[in-house]
């Protein structure tokens, strides 16, 4: 395992307590799309926890907050999504996260329907990219997921404009009130671990 192991994105200071890494790409063209739910939820956070998201050597936008008096760190990869793992791998390093389970990734999950949210741990990545890319960087992929859904396109061959593109007004609605509970589930797992998280969040209907 490949957390916590390279000298030179060493911690410096406390670790964190979690690292919560959303998913996206970065520029203005990207912005609020169904792939970009992962940032949205990063800028709930910083927003609810007075963060301020700056730019760092692991090419990534991040805050240091404190929840409930614990140390929390929130990112936001400028790697485009297929190269996630580049921004994740140093970030695990530089904040000290040595258990797969105190890294947090929130990202768009097409296999749910749109604007439900789940909680995982581990297990397999639906052919995600940006999963895949962590994977490979960690070597393992135990880490928890919180997964924001947006619904299948049509067909296969539409499925980077079902992404990419801006989402009308009432799916839009959606996914705010998606991105606000996935929030709240972020704040879940770091309040009662994991497996809680899990029972609380995916047993809910909308």
């Amino acid at each position: 395992m490949a957390f916590g192991r390279r000298r030179e994105h060493a911690r410096r200071g406390t670790p964190a307590d979690l690292l919560v890494v959303g998913l996206g790409n970065p520029g203005k063209e990207y912005a609020h799309t169904r792939h970009n739910v992962g940032f949205d939820v990063i800028e709930l956070l910083a927003q609810r926890h007075a963060g301020s998201l700056k730019g760092g050597r692991e090419n990534s936008l991040v805050a240091e907050v404190r929840i409930d008096g614990r140390r929390v760190t929130l990112a936001q990869p400028l790697t485009y999504m297929n190269l996630s793992g580049d921004a994740v791998g140093p970030l695990v390093r530089r904040h000290g996260i040595e258990d797969p389970q105190a890294l947090v990734v929130v990202h768009d999950e097409l296999d749910l329907p749109l604007g439900q949210v789940k909680v995982k741990v581990g297990g397999g990545l639906a052919g995600h990219n940006g999963l895949r890319s962590i994977k490979a960087h960690l070597h393992t992929a135990d880490f928890v997921r919180v997964r924001i859904g947006v619904g299948k396109p049509p067909s296969k061959e539409q499925g980077a404009d079902h992404v990419l593109k801006r989402v009308g007004k009432s799916e839009r609605t959606e996914l705010d009130i998606a991105v606000q509970e996935a929030a709240d589930a972020v704040e879940l797992i770091l309040a009662e671990g994991p497996e809680a998280a899990m029972n609380q969040v995916n047993t809910r209907r909308r």
